[in-house]
């Protein structure tokens, strides 16, 4: 039946994808285009979605989710954020009508580190739908990115979660810095080079002298250039995991594409710690989550 339909979005900051999803979430039909919410014009949202998405819609009853970055101060409408701890009701609870009964964006998770505060847009919905699919309510997850995430969930709830701009620092550092004299980002991952960062990282030393070495083993001729960009993210991915404090008993599940999810494994599996992963059916699964509690709400 139509009014079982969703129109699933998740409007980021350089792309959008969307997902027709029926009644028991299955994907029907997908799409993606360049059109972030920086390449939208002011005041052209409207005319954006319904230039992708008025056929999905058209169907009476059929609803749309969206999430991402399309609900910021720089979206198209901001929703405000929903604090920590919190699971589905809450989320859903907060999530803000645009056009009521139509299209709806999701608010996005907001948490407090020693008095600084921290946000996610659109991983929240990732994290719901990985745990509708794998059936966990209890672990870590994490979310590599431009800016990563590592949130932390009990009985269902999302109690907290940190960010790193792992993914930026290797960008800057590898097209910005000096390191980009030697350094080709395009290259593919060696992993070798890759687990020789991550033990890197973990000599105390610090990443600002660690990330020097990248210069000087060039330099010296002691790793090839096709080999540099994977132990320069070696060493960034293990800074960031040095900081954490995981277990080898605690569910850690990888939510991303997966050339991030692969290196991410690589690191935790060398330190002793198993992961599973998802990729791009975590953010439907979830949509799907919301826009289900949200249907059956008295």
């Amino acid at each position: 039946m139509a009014h079982h339909r969703l129109v699933a979005v998740d409007w980021g900051t350089s792309s959008l994808r969307g997902a027709l999803l029926d009644a028991d979430g299955r994907v029907l039909d997908e799409q993606a285009h360049p059109r972030g919410i920086l390449n939208v014009k002011p005041g052209g949202f409207t005319e954006v979605f319904e230039t992708l998405f008025a056929d999905w819609l058209r169907p009476s009853g059929t609803r749309c989710l969206i999430s991402g970055m399309a609900g910021s101060k720089q979206g198209w409408v901001e929703a405000p954020y929903c604090a920590c701890p919190a699971g589905l009701a809450e989320v859903r609870g907060k999530i803000l009508e645009i056009e009521p009964g139509r299209i709806s964006i999701v608010p996005g998770l907001s948490d407090t580190h020693d008095g600084v505060p921290d946000v996610m847009r659109g991983e929240e919905v990732q994290i719901f739908g990985a745990m509708a699919l794998t059936g966990l309510h209890d672990g870590l997850f994490v979310l590599p990115g431009t800016h990563n995430k590592w949130a932390r969930v009990k009985n269902g709830m999302v109690t907290g979660f940190r960010t790193f701009m792992t993914g930026e620092f290797f960008a800057l550092l590898s097209q910005h810095s000096i390191l980009a004299r030697t350094l080709d980002a395009s290259a593919p991952l060696d992993e070798a080079a890759f687990l020789q960062g991550v033990t890197q990282s973990d000599n105390g030393q610090g990443l600002l002298h660690n990330a020097f070495g990248a210069r000087t083993l060039a330099l010296f001729d002691r790793m090839p250039t096709r080999e540099l960009s994977s132990y320069l993210s070696g060493l960034l991915i293990g800074e960031e995991l040095r900081t954490q404090s995981v277990h080898a008993a605690v569910e850690v599940v990888l939510i991303g594409a997966p050339a991030l999810t692969q290196r991410y494994l690589l690191a935790l599996q060398a330190s002793g710690i198993q992961a599973r992963t998802l990729g791009a059916e975590a953010t439907w699964a979830g949509l799907h989550a919301l826009h289900s509690s949200n249907h059956r709400r008295p």
